[in-house]
């Protein structure tokens, strides 16, 4: 029988206990997997990009959860697949992580491993029950990828896991592994659909999936729609694990885009606006399907009250920041003192990590947004909550300046137009224009200014004067700074 064939018959077996008895099919002795499996993941799991806790040592490993997807044939020939949810112990001064950060496994094991999938490989099992089998990172085999789209088609739960689907999903797609991401990984099924796989996950629905879903029930089309997805009941709050969606077939992202112009020195103002433009029409489908409170002076006081602990903490980080702290307090202390008088402002559910890479450009030049997981350093509900639409504005327009910044040489005219293109555009779509809240604007430019000083301080030493000049900008910037404005003939939607 062909290696193919094996598989099909092993997934036609599976599927057809999942439908008759939906049991847990669980890894032959679960009490001494882990053990056996932790010299090869203590090797392999730091080493992988996704992998969030860089710089520390992993001190151990315990098991959440273990699945087997696709129990190893018989024959030794096909492949098993293993899904194991594991909690990464690592020393941290931080109590939410005190029992260690949850990462998704899909391992796959085989008696032996064939030369394509040797870049793969994680190991040979010594001991315990996989002893003698070759582990490996399932997600580049084929073979798995297929069974993956199977399990979305075909909806269930398996043991701990649930797989739901909204539309059909068409037959005779075939995946390849998409090699980009940092934080996630990718399956892209035939050009048509991508299944993006959480690596980190934590309790509760992914906004990645919630919004999404939101946005599709408002008709909204600038974000795909989820297809299929996965998740986790091992906790009182689901764990989402996987996302199919719609793939965006010859699309570009903006920050291509975006550096291409600059090369070619061309503007970018166009495409600017219509981004403000999208940006806004996602904004009010959002308002439309998700609660919308105020930000009256409590929750105002704790907004600025994270921005300026923020602030202090990367001021330590990073001592180069020491001397701009007073300057960029200011700008938070701005909003508490309007949120003193009486001032609030409308809070809803927004993208919550916007910037030109989150967007896409079909080739019919219209635009989507991508990516609504929000900045995977910060904890789930914190990323979930609602928050002013500046915010949003405010990471677009960080955006623009990286953009221009990265250029040689730096054109800080390229982006100043976008800057203001983006808002008019928002503006004309929105009914509002963000520019209206200084303060507020502020104030979320200057934080996320904060938190690209402390990543790139860690991760891109190099990139560390991008964020920089802008910190010397914000601190320097007056209580209500004027920005510039396009030419109306220069904008298009």
């Amino acid at each position: 029988m062909s290696e193919a064939a094996s598989t099909r018959v092993a997934l036609a077996k599976s599927t057809t206990s999942r439908k008759t008895t939906r049991r847990h099919s669980s890894a032959t002795g679960t009490t001494a997997l882990l053990p056996s499996l932790a010299p090869l993941l203590h090797e392999w799991v730091p080493r992988q990009r996704w992998f969030a806790g860089k710089g520390q040592a992993v001190t151990g490993f315990s098991l959440v959860a273990a699945t087997e997807i696709l129990p190893l044939d018989s024959t030794g020939t096909g492949p098993g697949l293993l899904h194991l949810l594991v909690r990464v112990h690592q020393p941290s001064g931080r109590p939410a992580q005190s029992q260690g950060d949850c990462y998704q496994l899909l391992l796959g094991v085989r008696t032996a491993l064939p030369q394509r999938l040797a870049g793969a490989r994680i190991g040979q099992v010594t001991e315990g029950p996989l002893a003698g089998r070759t582990l490996y990172e399932g997600l580049h085999d084929p073979r798995v990828a297929d069974l993956l789209l199977e399990r979305l088609r075909d909806p269930g739960s398996l043991g701990p896991l649930r797989f739901d689907r909204a539309k059909p999903i068409p037959p005779g797609l075939t995946p390849r592994f998409l090699d980009t991401e940092q934080s996630n990984s990718s399956l892209v099924y035939g050009d048509a659909l991508i299944l993006k796989i959480f690596r980190r996950v934590f309790p509760g629905t992914n906004p990645d999936l919630e919004l999404p879903l939101a946005l599709g029930r408002e008709g909204c089309g600038r974000v795909p729609a989820p297809v299929a997805w996965f998740e986790a009941t091992t906790s009182p709050e689901p764990l989402t694990l996987g996302v199919l969606q719609p793939f965006l077939h010859g699309a570009q992202d903006g920050w291509q885009l975006a550096l291409a112009a600059l090369a070619e020195g061309r503007d970018f103002v166009t495409e600017a606006h219509a981004l403000g433009t999208a940006t806004a029409e996602v904004h009010t489908a959002l308002a439309a399907a998700l609660p919308t409170p105020s930000l009256a002076h409590d929750r105002t006081r704790d907004l600025v009250a994270g921005m300026v602990e923020r602030l202090e903490a990367t001021a330590q980080a990073v001592p180069a920041l020491i001397p701009y702290v007073p300057g960029l307090r200011a700008a938070f202390d701005a909003v508490a003192a309007l949120g003193d008088t009486g001032r609030g402002w409308a809070a809803q559910r927004v993208h919550g990590d916007l910037h030109l890479g989150q967007t896409l450009r079909g080739e019919d030049g219209f635009w989507s947004l991508i990516d609504f997981e929000g900045e995977p350093a910060k904890p789930l509900p914190e990323r979930r909550s609602p928050q002013p639409t500046v915010r949003d504005v405010a990471g677009m327009l960080r955006s623009f300046d990286y953009a221009a910044r990265s250029h040689h040489p730096w054109n800080p005219e390229w982006a100043a137009r976008c800057r203001a293109a983006y808002c008019e555009g928002y503006a004309r779509a929105a009914g509002s224009d963000p520019r209206a809240r200084p303060e507020l604007l502020r104030a979320h430019e200057t934080d996320k200014a904060v938190y690209e000083v402390l990543y790139e301080a860690r991760h891109r030493p190099d990139w560390l004067p991008v964020p920089m000049a802008a910190i010397q900008r914000l601190a320097a910037t007056p209580a209500r700074p004027p920005l510039p404005t396009t030419h109306p003939r220069r904008l298009s939607s």
